[in-house]
């Protein structure tokens, strides 16, 4: 009802502004599900390339655009699916939507409400466990941009052992670089 209320309620720029930063400036409260479970490693690209394929299975595909982790995408999967199979695969992700449900609750969101319908629909609980290493994440503060460019950045990229320079793309690099020989006022007299 709390929810309800402030969806009718409240300014629909002030709900946009509280929605960004709850869900897209807050990486423990991220809408990608695998982000909470694997990052940004590859683990995580070969886990939603599985999701795609069981989508595609079912006869759901996704546009180019489209993350096959994020939740509202997986729950409009779930919704085309037989209720014992989709309470199974919500199951899968209840670790995910407790600690989000968890962390909501502390920060006193109506959006809470959402995350413990959808555990009472999961057909598994959270195990304690992996539930406390979730929570035990240490969590953003969406207004400090600093240490939000810090949590979002990524590592750069290094090819081989070392960061040393390529011998022949450094040779193409420096022969592409040498002034060309001018042209001779003759040549150009005879054009």
């Amino acid at each position: 009802r709390k929810l309800v209320a402030e969806i009718t309620g409240d300014d629909i720029y002030d709900l946009q502004e509280r929605y960004t930063e709850l869900f897209d400036r807050t990486r423990s409260l991220s809408l990608n599900l695998y982000e909470h479970v694997h990052g940004e490693s590859r683990d995580r690209g070969e886990a939603m390339v599985a999701l795609l394929g069981l989508y595609r299975a079912q006869g759901l595909d996704l546009a180019a655009n489209e993350l096959p982790d994020f939740l509202p995408v997986f729950l409009e999967f779930l919704s085309t699916l037989p209720e014992p199979q989709a309470a199974s695969l919500l199951g899968e992700a209840s670790h995910v939507l407790e600690a989000m449900g968890e962390r909501l609750k502390t920060r006193g969101s109506a959006y809470r409400a959402v995350f413990g319908a959808l555990g009472r629909l999961a057909d598994t609980r959270a195990d304690p466990g992996v539930l406390a290493a979730l929570l035990s994440e240490p969590e953003e503060n969406p207004n400090d941009l600093e240490a939000l460019d810090k949590a979002w950045a990524e590592t750069a990229v290094t090819f081989g052992p070392s960061d040393s320079d390529c011998p022949k793309a450094s040779a193409l690099v420096e022969a592409m670089n040498i002034e060309p020989p001018r042209a001779s006022r003759r040549a150009g007299a005879a054009a």
